[in-house]
């Protein structure tokens, strides 16, 4: 400060001294320069305005939806977390200031206790989707409706419709849901995601936070990315908003189709966007929803191999090259399982597939092309084997991985009790009361007893109220009537009594079952 001090002194009397030299008219305010005339001004045409979405979002809005999920938890299970989990750092529930509209919201909606103080039982979550057909079958996230009791779609103009759980797949992260609607509702094409290009303008439309029909706008920022995140790991990123209630929302390019479906962020605190979000490219997706809307479950070929994306580095070590001198791509074999089915078609490790019926392929593409095969069907494989190439035909086993079970209770069946007298029993659907009521875990699929009649056959084996029948033989049973019908069919059969998988509070039994009342 001194040192500025003793600048300024100097400086103070040279200044003033040019003050007192200088012209009067030197330091007189200067007027501003007039504006300009209208005429200077370039001329506007009528008419011309920034290009925008608005027509396009007028008619995409309609086909996408809102899922509402209610989920049973136990006790102790953390009540914040919801089925929409699309940040890979934690549940889809972001801090607010206390006492804001929206801290008010999640408080009262989605955790929701008991007035009796008791630990919280049913929370309800929210999601996106889309709707693919106007029978009215929706698409979304697994993660949206997984361990889902009831399922609620609701339309952008506000109806709400009991949703049934289709079929699900957790490997990819897709469910397909149906509603009845009173008449065709608006649908959205699949497009062709392997046709889009970085930079190319995209929409995300959905449920972010509970905020129905919300559309944000950004562009494709990459393609195939690799997040280490489910099965193919193929996702395309945006900087579009995507945010917490998003998972399951489209995405779509600008000529009004789906080019991918919204399921991972990378939040910042409290997991909200900071531009950063991944969508499952349709193209990956196409064939796994056909299987899910026919069978309820993806049956996935199996070639009983394990490999890796060929990069440039390992191209060159090789000296695997393309015709035009470029590195070569593919998927080179790390494993292959004694006995399988790469391993009866002579593949061994090392081996480098490079197309799968004349498709080319990468180590990032060759799980969703050899995943769109069902199990018997023969494909022929373009392989290149120690600096030869040769082309191997096979036939695709059976995926070891099991499919991801069906939720009985997403859809209120035909008939949710039924009595079944000639062997003494009563038995409903279980559904989230059941649940609270018998202490049944979430992931509990069967029918439940819940009524033993003396006279019956069931007393006399030790059926009691409360427990849950889950198979019929070999047939599982998630409703009334499919028990019944199981019995049905083992009456046709001249069975005079059948085997019952059943569960109490002491685990899994079988028990032997006389159709008919003694």
């Amino acid at each position: 400060m001194s040192r500025f001090i003793h600048r300024s002194v100097p400086f103070r009397a040279a200044l003033l001294a040019a003050l007192s030299l200088a012209p009067l008219h030197a330091f007189a305010e200067e007027k501003p320069a007039p504006p300009p005339t209208k005429a200077t001004l370039p001329a506007l045409k009528e008419g011309i305005a920034l290009p925008g979405f608005a027509d396009l979002t007028d008619r995409l809005l309609p086909a996408v939806v809102n899922i509402s999920v209610s989920s049973v938890i136990r006790p102790q299970q953390d009540g914040s977390d919801g089925p929409d989990t699309s940040s890979p750092n934690g549940p889809q529930t972001p801090p607010y200031p206390q006492g804001s509209p929206l801290d008010k919201f999640f408080h009262d909606y989605m955790k929701h206790k008991h007035q009796d103080g008791a630990p919280e039982r049913q929370v309800q979550a929210l999601g996106s989707g889309f709707i693919i057909d106007p029978s009215g079958v929706v698409v979304t996230n697994n993660h949206v409706i997984d361990k889902a009791q009831q399922v609620t779609v609701v339309l952008n103009d506000g109806t709400e419709m009991p949703a049934k759980i289709v079929g699900r797949d957790s490997q990819v992260d897709l469910a397909v849901l149906q509603v009845k609607p009173a008449h065709p509702l608006p649908s959205v094409p699949l497009g062709h995601s392997d046709q889009a290009r970085i930079g190319e303008w995209v929409l995300a439309i959905g449920n972010p936070f509970g905020l129905s029909g919300t559309v944000t706008a950004g562009i494709i920022s990459s393609r195939k990315r690799n997040v280490e995140h489910g099965l193919y790991d193929d996702f395309i990123q945006t900087d579009a908003a995507i945010n917490r209630g998003n998972s399951g929302g489209p995405l779509f390019n600008t000529r009004g189709e789906v080019i991918g479906i919204n399921t991972l962020i990378y939040g910042g605190a409290g997991g909200d966007s900071i531009g950063i979000g991944f969508a499952i490219p349709s193209d990956d997706a196409r064939g796994l929803i056909e299987q899910l809307r026919r069978n309820g479950y993806v049956n996935r070929g199996w070639m009983g191999v394990s490999f890796q994306d060929v990069t440039h580095t390992m191209a060159d070590d090789l000296d695997f090259h393309a015709d035009d001198g470029q590195p070569g791509k593919g998927a080179i074999l790390s494993t292959v399982k004694a006995g399988g089915p790469a391993a009866k078609s002579g593949l061994a490790v090392g081996d480098i597939v490079t197309a799968i019926d004349g498709q080319a392929i990468t180590g990032q593409t060759m799980p969703r092309l050899v995943a769109a095969h069902e199990p018997g069907t023969s494909i022929t494989l373009d392989v290149w084997h120690r600096g030869s190439r040769k082309k191997v035909a096979l036939t695709l086993g059976k995926s070891p991985n099991a499919p991801d079970p069906l939720p009985s209770d997403t859809h209120p069946p035909a008939h949710p009790t039924k009595t079944v007298g000639n062997i003494g029993l009563k038995v409903s659907v279980i559904d989230a009361d059941a649940r609270t009521q018998y202490q049944l875990s979430d992931s509990q699929r069967g029918v439940l007893v819940t009524r033993v009649f003396d006279s019956g056959t069931a007393a006399a084996r030790g059926i009691a109220e409360g427990n849950v029948i889950t198979q019929v033989g070999e047939s599982e049973v998630n409703s009334p009537d499919a028990f019944q019908a199981a019995l049905e069919r083992a009456r046709e059969m001249k069975k005079s009594e059948v085997l019952l998988l059943v569960q109490d509070n002491d685990g899994m039994r079988w028990v032997p079952l006389p159709l008919e009342a003694r």
